[in-house]
């Protein structure tokens, strides 16, 4: 178990991202979803990442109703703050959003103080806990000024108060994460997708800034949203079509892990788990059989003549991995 910082939170090496049990592109079922945290237990994930985003709260119910057998000392849950839900009149579904779910709720965003504190309940009351270990400020791109002048500082008290246990930021860009940590007192930063086989712009900034300052990493988005888990002319990438270049990028990389006896999705885990920030992976699964295939491809061992090709073939930049 790695510990976040000074806060006494720990989390393993591999998490679970509960973003598919809230219906990600796809409808999942209460039994599918409840057998896919029940199998990331089994396998010895401690550490559950879900957000009120995820499904417009679905992805919350899900995991606490699924995690509430178990010993609450023995797991470590996150969330987020910064889209509060609200009742919502229209009918139709969320999937422009990217979630297969009805639009009864509505996101309205909201860094303030406040709107931390309310989101931050609503969360608890849906995910059945009197408390979270970690609560993230979610993707406050544009809402930086709000977010650090009143998000931040709403979450610092509720960690005085001992509401939570870590606080910190989650996004999936570096700029802004980089400044959480040179600016504030976070505990841990949650980057997704910008340190992994196809994109490495963290490793320019979020990276080093963090690993001078002692503030530990969860990287997500291991796969780019699906591209690295398996590569063919549907597959996305952060959450959209992928470029035919990265397809192109993407089929290469499989062909150099064929040789090697591995899969891309073994190298693809293994790249983001190899810069010493990192604290964690998250692995988002919808099912029992995604978490048993993303524990086993973790515990793969990677070759470093496979990165050495890689690098020499320019598919790496030469100082990658870290």
């Amino acid at each position: 178990m790695n510990r976040l910082g000074r806060s006494g939170v720990e989390v393993g090496p591999l998490g679970f991202g509960a973003a598919g049990i809230g219906n990600l592109y796809t409808p999942v079922g209460d039994e599918q979803a409840h057998e896919a945290v029940t199998a990331a237990w089994e396998r010895g994930i401690r550490y559950f990442d879900t957000a009120p985003h995820y499904g417009l709260g679905l992805s919350e119910r899900r995991l606490g109703a699924a995690l509430r057998g178990y010993d609450r000392a023995a797991y470590t849950v996150s969330t987020k703050v910064g889209r509060r839900l609200e009742p919502a009149a229209g009918t139709g579904d969320d999937l422009a959003n990217g979630f297969a779910v009805p639009a009864t709720l509505r996101r309205v965003w909201d860094f303030s103080a406040d709107g931390v504190r309310r989101t931050l309940e609503a969360s608890l009351d849906r995910l059945g806990l009197d408390r979270v270990d970690i609560v993230y400020l979610h993707d406050p791109d544009h809402h930086a000024e709000q977010a650090f002048r009143e998000g931040y500082p709403a979450l610092e008290k509720l960690r005085s108060e001992g509401v939570v246990g870590a606080i910190g930021a989650g996004m999936n860009q570096t700029r802004m994460l980089t400044r959480f940590v040179r600016d504030t007192d976070v505990d841990v930063v949650l980057c997704a997708g910008r340190h992994t086989l196809l994109d490495q712009s963290a490793a320019a900034d979020l990276l080093p800034e963090a690993l001078a300052r002692g503030v530990p990493v969860v990287l997500g988005g291991a796969f780019n949203s699906g591209l690295l888990a398996d590569p063919t002319p549907d597959a996305t990438y952060d959450y959209g079509r992928a470029p035919r270049e990265l397809l192109d990028r993407a089929l290469l990389l499989k062909t150099v892990a064929d040789r090697h006896g591995i899969t891309l999705r073994a190298a693809a885990l293994a790249f983001c788990a190899a810069h010493p920030a990192v604290a964690c992976v998250l692995a988002g699964a919808r099912s029992a059989a995604e978490v048993h295939d993303s524990a086993e491809q973790f515990a793969t061992s990677v070759p470093d003549a496979l990165w050495q090709e890689l690098r020499d073939t320019g598919l790496l930049p030469p100082e990658e991995p870290s």
